[in-house]
């Protein structure tokens, strides 16, 4: 078991200039906000590609947000985390996003790197016509998406310290 204190990446995911495609981006600005733990690092990125596989290794914790059309009602937040961020990544049906998402998540793997704990949090979306702000829908769903993001936080860094308290003992 690693001694080092918790590496944990939020990264948002989208194109701001799409109003409500950039709703990952737009919860990561909410969520950065009210992060004050310096274990944990906020990344824009963007519309996602391999070249942010180096910026995220050696992680603990994984979050990411994006856009995702699930046949929701638009601003549904939908939290999905392990194998269950992996099979929906599978099937790539949310979000044009979610292609480069997960070729990231698989050469992650294919490195050994992907981190264990990993979620995906999605808005639905209601527009993604030009504009860089999102709609009022989507804006009201980002404080309680980047809600999920700091509690996922906090149970991973409270589980990582409580393991290592066990393997002290």
């Amino acid at each position: 078991m690693s001694t080092k204190a918790t590496s944990i990446a939020v990264v948002g995911i989208g194109n701001s200039l799409l109003t409500d495609d950039g709703a990952g981006i737009h919860t990561l600005e909410r969520f950065a906000e009210g992060n004050t733990n310096d274990e944990v690092f906020c990344l824009d990125g963007g519309t996602v590609g391999l070249a942010l596989l180096d910026r995220l290794s050696n992680l603990d914790g994984l979050v990411a947000f994006d856009a995702m059309k699930l046949g929701k009602p638009p601003g549904a937040v939908t939290v999905l985390q392990g194998a269950d961020m992996d099979a929906h990544l599978r099937n790539q049906h949310g979000s044009v996003h979610e292609v480069g998402l997960s070729d990231l998540m698989d050469a992650m793997r294919l490195r050994g790197d992907l981190p264990e704990k990993r979620a995906l949090i999605g808005i639905e979306p209601e527009d993604m016509d030009w504009g860089t702000q999102p709609t009022a829908t989507v804006r009201a769903a980002l404080p309680e998406a980047a809600a999920h993001a700091h509690e996922l936080v906090r149970d991973w860094r409270a589980d990582h310290w409580r393991r290592r308290a066990n393997d002290v003992r």
